[in-house]
């Protein structure tokens, strides 16, 4: 190098191939150094925003036919029977969606889960799974209120139609709730548990034995344990509430049907 620099500067032929060594080297760099916005966390993010915004549209929706459906869908009389047909198929296919996807989720799919996996393992899984999980049923419960409100209007509705569309805007309220405020906390106080059991190396057992016996010799995870538990079954309340509305909706909906 102090050759080099002794001859004098270098030639316009070495330059640019220094030049285009360093331009090379750059582009490698680039292709192999992972980018931000294709980073899987990023893509969920994305995902969940997308989610959110449709999600928000839907409720806006559901409320304004609540509040004025011949405005928002039209008459129900004339060419509106197609409309009614729509709206009883969605409501009904909505309904059963979220109710079946309520009973998997509450009383057979996690349970099992629970079960057979690892607890730090199933925790990350319903981390992943409850957002989805939220979004679908909160979803379906804002079509069902939308096309029952839009069915039965309230002003023209019988006591029961008025308590029935009080049980789906009760099941979306709760629902919401859960998507909104509870799961990214219970999420968020996951994290920290997991955290503090690995540092005291437990978490990979099936079952709470490991965690409640260290919880009793150690004050941070009894502690932590307490906030969790907490945050965790305000979530597991408004899902139950949620699960009970929709129940009593299910109960309307049979005593209509004629076998």
């Amino acid at each position: 190098m102090a050759l080099k620099l002794l001859e004098g500067p270098e030639s316009p032929q070495n330059t640019s191939s220094t030049t285009s060594f360093l331009s090379s080297l750059s582009q490698k760099r680039r292709v192999d150094s992972p980018s931000l916005s294709s980073s899987p966390l990023s893509s969920n993010r994305r995902a969940m925003a997308w989610a959110t915004r449709f999600l928000s549209a839907v409720c806006f929706f559901a409320a304004g036919v609540l509040f004025a459906p011949d405005v928002f869908i039209g008459d129900r009389s004339g060419s509106g029977a197609t409309a009614v047909t729509a709206a009883k198929v969605s409501h009904l296919l909505c309904f059963a969606t979220c109710w079946g996807a309520a009973l998997w989720a509450t009383f057979i799919g996690g349970i099992i889960m629970f079960k057979n996996l690892p607890r730090h393992q199933f925790g990350n899984l319903q981390g992943k799974m409850f957002p989805a999980y939220f979004t679908l049923i909160s979803a379906c419960a804002a079509v069902s209120v939308a096309a029952f409100a839009y069915l039965h209007p309230w002003k023209a509705a019988s006591a029961v139609e008025r308590y029935q569309l009080g049980f789906l805007i009760s099941a979306l309220g709760f629902n919401l709730s859960n998507l909104l405020v509870f799961t990214p906390m219970t999420i968020e106080m996951m994290k920290k548990r997991h955290k503090i059991e690995r540092e005291l190396s437990i978490g990979d057992e099936v079952g709470w034995s490991k965690n409640v016996k260290t919880a009793k010799s150690n004050p941070t995870l009894a502690a932590m344990n307490k906030k969790f538990g907490m945050i965790h079954g305000l979530s597991s309340l408004a899902n139950i509430l949620s699960f009970g509305s929709l129940a009593m909706h299910s109960w309307y909906l049979a005593s209509k049907l004629e076998l």
